[in-house]
Formats: C-alpha cells, sequence, structure tokens
C-alpha cells in the first residue's frame, strides 16, 4: 500500500514539475514547484506502515460429546415386555501442543451410561471407563521422535453383576433383593492402571503411530478389600502362609472377605507397545483403534496384557451419529467369577456399545 501511494505522490509531482515547462509566467512556475516540494515534503514525513506477522498457534485441541437415550414402553402387548430407560454418554477429547521438534499431546475417553428397567427396580450402569494419555516427544527424523508416555485407565463408579434374587414363587423380587443379589465387580480405583514409559515414537504417516517403550512402569490399584484377590494382588508378607491365612468368602459365598491378607497395589517393570490407528475414511465415517501390549520383566513376561479399544463413528448429519465401541482385555492376573468357576478363571474380557444419539465437536485448528 505504502508502495503504491509513493509511486501516486512521485507521479503527481513529476506532472506538477513538468507542466512548469509549459507555464507563460513566472508565478505559474513558481506555484508548481512550490506544490512539487510540498507533495515531497507529505511523502517523506508519512510513516511507514509495519504489518505485524501472524502470532503463532502452538495448540490445537477438539472435544465431542455424544448422548443416548433410549425408551422402551409397553402397554397391553400381547408378546409381553417392560418398561425400560437408558441413557448413555461418550466424551473423547485432544489437545495437541507443537513448537520447532517438540511435541505434547494429550488425550481423554470417558463412558458412561446406565439402564433402568421395570424387571430390575434399580439403576444399573451398563457403561463406566476412564482413559487418560500424555506423552511428550522429541523428534530425531521426520519418522522417529523420543517420547515419555503416561497412561491412566480406570472407572469412575462401582460396576456389578446382576444376579437373580432368591423369592417365594409367585413373588417378584424388591429393589432391596435385588441390591442385596449383586455382586461387586469393580470400584473406583479398583482397578486402576498407571504407567509411564521412555521409548520412540514411529509415525510414518497421518493415520498410523506406533509407540515403543521398553523401559516401561506399571502399577495396578485395587482400593477395595474385597477385589484385591480378584485382580491379582500379592500377598502381604504377614499372610503369605495359606495354611495360616486360608482365603474365606462371606456366607453367600461372593466375596473373598480375607481381601486383608493382600496388598492394595502391585508394581511392573516392563515393555509396552502402543499402536495407534486413525482412518477418515470421509467427512462423516471416522474409524480409531488403539492397541496396547505391555509385557511384565518381572513375572511371566511371555503373558501380555492386552487393551484393545475401537471406535466407528458414522455422523449422520451435523448433530446426530451412529457409534460403534469395542473394548477387549486380556490380563493373565484378573480372574473371573461365574456360576461355573466360584474361584475364579483367567479370560478375554469383551464390551461393545452401538449407541445412536446427538453429537457435537468442538475444535479449533491452526
Amino acid at each position: 500500500m505504502k508502495r503504491i501511494l509513493s509511486y501516486s505522490l512521485t507521479a503527481l509531482a513529476f506532472i506538477l514539475v513538468c507542466s512548469t515547462s509549459f507555464a507563460q509566467d513566472d508565478k505559474t512556475k513558481k506555484d508548481a514547484q512550490a506544490a512539487a516540494a510540498e507533495a515531497a515534503k507529505m511523502l517523506a514525513e508519512t510513516p511507514e506502515t509495519v504489518v505485524a506477522p501472524p502470532k503463532p498457534v502452538y495448540w490445537t485441541n477438539n472435544l465431542t460429546t455424544t448422548l443416548n437415550f433410549i425408551q422402551n414402553s409397553f402397554t397391553s402387548w400381547a408378546a409381553g415386555g417392560f418398561n425400560n430407560y437408558s441413557l448413555s454418554t461418550l466424551i473423547k477429547g485432544e489437545a495437541k501442543w507443537a513448537k520447532d521438534k517438540m511435541y505434547w499431546n494429550n488425550g481423554m475417553q470417558v463412558n458412561y451410561g446406565f439402564i433402568y428397567s421395570q424387571d430390575k427396580p434399580i439403576i444399573q450402569n451398563n457403561a463406566d471407563r476412564m482413559w487418560l494419555e500424555s506423552t511428550w516427544g522429541y523428534k530425531a527424523t521426520n519418522t522417529l521422535s523420543y517420547t515419555a508416555k503416561f497412561t491412566y485407565l480406570s472407572q469412575l463408579t462401582s460396576g456389578w453383576t446382576y444376579a437373580t434374587p432368591s423369592v417365594e414363587e409367585g413373588e417378584e423380587p424388591t429393589a432391596k433383593q435385588w441390591k442385596d443379589a449383586r455382586i461387586l465387580r469393580s470400584d473406583l480405583l479398583s482397578p486402576a492402571d498407571v504407567t509411564i514409559g521412555i521409548g520412540i515414537d514411529w509415525i510414518p504417516n497421518k493415520w498410523l503411530t506406533v509407540n515403543l517403550s521398553p523401559l516401561t512402569g506399571s502399577v495396578k490399584v485395587v482400593n477395595n478389600e474385597r477385589l484385591r484377590k480378584n485382580y491379582g494382588m500379592a500377598r502381604k508378607e504377614k499372610f503369605e502362609d495359606t495354611a495360616l491365612y486360608p482365603d474365606e468368602k462371606d456366607e453367600a459365598g461372593k466375596y473373598f472377605i480375607t481381601g486383608k491378607y493382600y496388598k492394595p497395589a502391585r508394581f511392573s517393570l516392563g515393555a509396552q507397545m502402543t499402536a495407534d490407528v486413525k482412518f477418515k475414511i470421509n467427512n462423516n465415517f471416522d474409524i480409531a483403534s488403539k492397541l496396547i501390549l505391555f509385557s511384565n520383566y518381572l513375572h511371566n513376561p511371555q503373558n501380555f496384557r492386552v487393551n484393545w479399544d475401537n471406535t466407528f463413528l458414522w455422523k449422520l448429519n451435523k448433530f446426530f451419529s451412529l457409534n460403534i465401541i469395542t473394548n477387549l482385555i486380556y490380563d493373565d492376573t484378573v480372574l473371573i467369577l461365574d456360576d461355573d468357576f466360584p474361584n475364579g478363571h483367567k479370560a478375554v474380557q469383551l464390551k461393545e456399545y452401538l449407541n445412536f444419539g446427538f453429537t457435537y465437536t468442538f475444535s479449533n485448528k491452526k
């Protein structure tokens, strides 16, 4: 802009000076010269316009919220059925910082849901999971980075298995009887898995990130005494003699009431691999998969602890979407108690959600 103004004023001054050569008297010539001099002075005194460079943006973030509600009602329905209501939420967010060769990526995912059915007059939670991850990295090459990774996996509330209570023939169980018959499977910080690892990120393209952390410390916390044996906690030193301190269950045979014999936490030192895959098929369909493998150097390193999560998101329009979420877990230290195995057995754990509901994404972009 200043350059255009400079050219314009210079041209004007040149025209005025040139016009003086055709003037018929000295007064006209002097006036033209004075005008040219004034124009040149104005040009010299005009301050230079400095355009400030755009302020760098180091943070990018996004937050996706999903709310799903289902209601079924039956009135004089010949085929039968029970009125029921369910509500579930999914909160998934990312916050990423990057400057020069350094970056800091943070992720969060929270699932929570519950169901109320007329045949079981109590609120049952059917989804409860909290996952946090934070990775600091420094780029060594275009595809490799040195990293330090932190992960946290737990739940927000108590999780139950709802066994059918025993009642007299012809009677319906009350809400209290349903609550008394249920079996606790998880609780706040029971379990909770925390890992901190040092390694490298391999990022060959936009859709794949592989993290290898050969030096990873992992802590599993089980705060609730009744659940410690189920989640493979070691015995305390003063209770190591199982002949003197045998495991005992309550009268109903649901819980090991001798959980005080066991430690509230277990430390593991090993290697961890995390593979993140994110596909954006189009503007309406996204696929995300995260696989975590952990090998404990201190105990049975050949037995991998597995966490595999998959999310399929289909945006039907701006505000509604269809979500399919699967969580698979295998941990050989966890015992699954059921009617066939009252003392517990090792098994693959699998959970699946299919939700349709309201979705909205908040985000900022560089």
